[in-house]
């Protein structure tokens, strides 16, 4: 049996990440024909088309999908290989990390960490996953996501977790809502319509147990999969929010039409955590990043607590 061409691999991996021929050609530094031509490797080698086009864009097959990650898996090992005894320039470190990452942390560290990474590992690329329906740790183990920024939850035992920050909600409203007239009692919480903001489309969460705790139900109206959607759909409504305290300072100092208030039923504390694959754990550049992101952090936290001892 011949011995497969592991050039087709890297290629492979080219063309599933890039989704196109010309793309795949630039970052494997050959023409678009030589790569066309690798292509056409690939498919008698698999058997399979890899590739069809549906109208002008090329879109894989079921085939090529279920070997996106085992591909992209195999790929890295390969690199590692190769790089564990020599030093890592990230400078010129050509790398892509898929991340699923909470709104706050997005909202409140993305832009200085994009300014890290264009002075660290300018070359470097994140890519943000959506959060779907599979479960977050098979994400991490088979390689669809590399980080895994979330509300701390239980993961796989060999999943690697470490603490970022806390954060707590406030209840978020328009500017001139009527529930700043008066005292904002748990009662009254209850008497406009809710928005949920959910990527998984559920229309419960933390607020509605302390609700019931007290015999009381809020009315949701509106389910939205991002924060930015609910704080616009605030804008002319007279529906509330429920929002990470960080989250919603940042929607304020964008100039928003918005006013805070603490929620009459105080929620827990969140504490956000970042967990990775153990088979990233000793990767230069993954622990530059996740390394990058808890100083970020840790760094903002300590602002924070120095502004509120000032305060006081």
């Amino acid at each position: 049996m011949a011995r497969p061409d592991l050039n087709l691999l890297l290629a492979l991996d080219a063309l599933l990440d890039e989704g196109s021929v010309i793309g795949a050609a630039r970052r494997m530094n050959l023409s678009p024909p030589a790569m066309s031509r690798t292509l056409s490797r690939i498919r008698e080698a698999l058997g399979d088309p890899v590739f069809v086009l549906v109208g002008r864009k090329l879109m894989p097959t079921p085939k090529a999908l279920a070997l996106r990650e085992r591909v992209r898996t195999a790929v890295e090992q390969a690199t590692q290989v190769f790089e564990s005894d020599t030093e890592i320039d990230l400078k010129s470190l050509d790398r892509r990390f898929n991340v699923r990452a909470t709104d706050e942390f997005v909202s409140i560290h993305l832009g200085h960490l994009l300014a890290a990474m264009a002075t660290e590992m300018p070359r470097a690329m994140l890519r943000f996953s959506p959060e779907e329906d599979d479960v977050d740790e098979e994400a991490l183990r088979n390689g669809r996501i590399d980080l895994f920024i979330s509300a701390s939850r239980k993961l796989g035992p060999e999943i690697h977790v470490q603490s970022l920050f806390t954060t707590t909600f406030v209840g978020v409203a328009r500017a001139r809502h009527p529930i700043f007239d008066d005292e904002i009692t748990p009662a009254r919480l209850t008497r406009w319509e809710h928005i949920n903001v959910s990527r998984r489309g559920k229309a419960t969460g933390p607020i509605d147990t302390a609700l019931e705790a007290q015999g009381l139900r809020r009315h949701v109206a509106l389910v939205v999969p991002s924060p930015y959607t609910a704080l616009f759909a605030l804008q002319d409504s007279d529906l509330l929010l429920p929002l990470p305290r960080h989250l919603a300072h940042s929607a304020l100092a964008a100039g928003l039409n918005i006013r805070l208030f603490e929620l009459p039923t105080p929620l827990e504390t969140v504490l956000l955590t970042q967990a990775w694959h153990p088979r990233l754990d000793g990767d230069p550049a993954h622990q530059w990043l996740r390394n990058t992101i808890h100083g970020l952090c840790k760094m903002d936290e300590a602002q924070t607590a120095q502004r509120q001892s000032s305060a006081r």
